[in-house]
């Protein structure tokens, strides 16, 4: 069915293409929507609605409510509007030959099955409801912008020294500190259901038992030297730090003796290293609800003063803060760029459309 869609689609161009040399107008009259089965086209390929139900129902997770038809709907549409924008991303890659490779799939996919066995990773795919092979595309497409928005976009950055300075002059009050402050990262693992993991692995535990297990094992890998910004961008279901690598940024002191446990195991801590495995709550005091299982790493502890621009801590916040904004603005750019210059049409947004006149 699927080489017969393209087939019907490039002989359409190739009669479209012959008729516009006699009348421009009869381009517009040759084109012909696809089969019933594509949700969009960029450039011509398509996206297909299996794919599009697909991502939805794996985004309800085990949600017990029930969506309404317009809230679907809804669902789905933004789902598309990603697809779109991924398949727009593809496309680019592959035009500058910066698609990822058979090694670079295998080599996350082995990074991805070490904490578990292989009875533990196949129910794992069953619980997140897809295949194999949809995780290896998911890994190659996911691989593939990465490596396409390094060179697009984080090799152009440069963060110079009069940049530096400058900000530090319009924020000098932010490096004044009241009180102690304590640059913290974390992994979590939760027991609470959620289709939002946060993680680049979509790698959620399922239950209280399952959480623990998974909490011991990222702290075994730890203990023997893995990365722990790694190991929280791939797996800590923190959707607010996962993507930092689990870093929180700054916390005053009086913010973090909230949970005294959590006070107190962090300030025994010297910079760089981690805590034991921690339970995490969600409230205080005697009503609090055990959420979860928690690691926490002290980045470095901050004392009350300001801070000189001098002080290598202070260059490196600015440093950070100026490159992320960078990052945001030109990736921005960018993809309105690409998607300016491609050739999308929603036909799933044209049906709900169509439906909604009649």
């Amino acid at each position: 069915m699927q080489v017969n869609i393209i087939s019907r689609v490039r002989f359409s161009v190739a009669v479209c293409t012959l008729a516009s040399g006699f009348l421009l107008a009869g381009f517009a009259g040759c084109r012909r929507a696809p089969g019933p089965d594509v949700a969009a086209t960029v450039n011509g390929k398509p996206i297909y609605r299996a794919d599009l139900e697909k991502y939805y129902q794996a985004s309800l997770g085990d949600a017990p409510q029930k969506l309404t038809a317009d809230e679907a709907n809804i669902r789905r549409l933004q789902l598309l509007h990603q697809m779109i924008e991924d398949e727009i991303l593809q496309q680019r890659a592959a035009k500058l030959n910066l698609a990822a490779t058979d090694e670079d799939v295998n080599a996350k996919l082995t990074e991805l099955k070490a904490p578990y066995t292989q009875e533990e990773f196949d129910n794992k795919l069953k619980q997140q409801k897809i295949t194999l092979d949809d995780l290896k595309r998911d890994l190659r497409r996911s691989l593939t912008t990465t490596k396409l928005l390094n060179a697009e976009i984080e090799s152009k950055i440069n963060i110079t020294d009069a940049e530096i300075r400058e900000y530090y002059e319009a924020h000098k009050a932010e490096f004044n500190l009241i009180e102690p402050q304590y640059h913290l990262a974390r992994i979590i693992v939760t027991t609470t259901p959620s289709s939002q993991t946060g993680n680049l692995q979509n790698n959620k535990a399922t239950s209280a038992a399952d959480a623990k297990k998974k909490i011991q094992i990222l702290y075994n890998r730890l203990e023997s030297g893995d990365d722990f910004s790694n190991l929280a961008m791939n797996f800590s279901e923190d959707p607010n730090t996962a993507s930092n690598g689990g870093d929180m940024g700054f916390i005053a002191e009086s913010a973090l003796k909230s949970d005294p446990d959590v006070y107190s195991a962090i300030t025994n801590l010297k910079p760089g290293e981690i805590t034991n495995i921690m339970p995490a709550y969600r409230g205080s005091g005697p009503g609090r609800q055990l959420i979860g299982y928690a690691i926490y790493k002290l980045i470095v502890r901050e004392p009350a003063g300001q801070r000189a621009l001098s002080d290598p801590n202070v260059q490196q916040v600015i440093h950070q803060t100026l490159h992320e904004s960078k990052k945001q603005l030109l990736q921005t750019a960018y993809l309105e760029k690409l998607h300016d210059e491609a050739k999308v049409h929603n036909y799933f947004a044209d049906e709900i459309l169509k439906q909604a006149s009649q």
